[in-house]
């Protein structure tokens, strides 16, 4: 797999009961240190960059590769920075390889808490790319945010706001507030810049779409992509359903 966004392997070893992969320095860090940093810089620019990368590389993975690969683990952590902050998707240590047609059971859930996809993971349905998506619409999220949605729901405890997405779509689309889910790291620079206002609301209404309850009503990453590079329209998405997972 070579994709612009995809952490490159560059060999192996196994050697009797040494097994190693060797993949390519990525000297910026992970997406979560940038995002959560107190001390990290946030143009709104750079965010947008590192979202439409991010869907791009999932793109490719879902729709371009011979056999479909499932990541099953998109969060901050697993987003890679460079230099000139493009993003490389990395560890596909619980990725499923499969036929593009096939639908996926997996005999134990995988993924990240706050991450993992409602069909997955209360339903214990067969899997499709369309949890990737919703990985991905909570990452989105988070970009905008500066926030982790579990820690969201950890602040929230008492409140009927605890789940992030749906606090997030009655801000925007109830209130009319989007300056309220954005960090407000970015909401000076935003102010001042009318295609910066309308990236961030491009970059939320996508979101919104990725976090259906409902697979089938989620895009491909394919049009994800789309979505966020304004080539598609976006019609105003369903408010998203709560959901919760039990801490273990």
């Amino acid at each position: 797999m070579h994709h612009l966004n995809l952490v490159r392997m560059w060999g192996f070893c196994a050697d009797k009961d040494q097994r190693m992969l060797v993949y390519e320095y990525v000297p910026n860090g992970s997406l979560d240190k940038y995002l959560f940093s107190s001390s990290s810089s946030a143009a709104p620019h750079t965010r947008y960059r590192i979202a439409l990368g991010v869907a791009r590389a999932i793109a490719y993975l879902h729709e371009e590769c011979l056999e479909w690969v499932l990541h099953c683990d998109i969060k901050p952590e697993n987003i890679l920075l460079e230099d000139d902050f493009c993003p490389k998707v990395s560890d596909f240590g619980l990725s499923k390889l499969t036929s593009k047609k096939e639908k996926v059971t997996m005999s134990r859930i995988r993924g990240t808490r706050g991450y993992m996809a409602p069909e997955w993971v209360i339903h214990r349905e067969p899997i499709t790319a369309k949890a990737d998506v919703y990985s991905f619409g909570m990452v989105l999220l988070e970009i905008v945010s500066g926030r982790r949605n579990y820690g969201f729901r950890q602040e929230s405890v008492g409140s009927e706001d605890w789940y992030f997405p749906k606090w997030a779509y009655e801000k925007v689309y109830v209130e009319r507030r989007i300056e309220d889910i954005m960090d407000p790291r970015i909401l000076l620079a935003v102010d001042d810049d009318a295609d910066s206002v309308a990236t961030v609301e491009r970059m939320v209404k996508t979101a919104m779409w990725c976090l259906q309850d409902r697979a089938d009503m989620r895009p491909s990453m394919g049009k994800v992509a789309k979505m966020l590079e304004g080539t598609v329209e976006i019609t105003d998405p369903v408010k998203p359903t709560i959901f919760c997972v039990q801490d273990d």
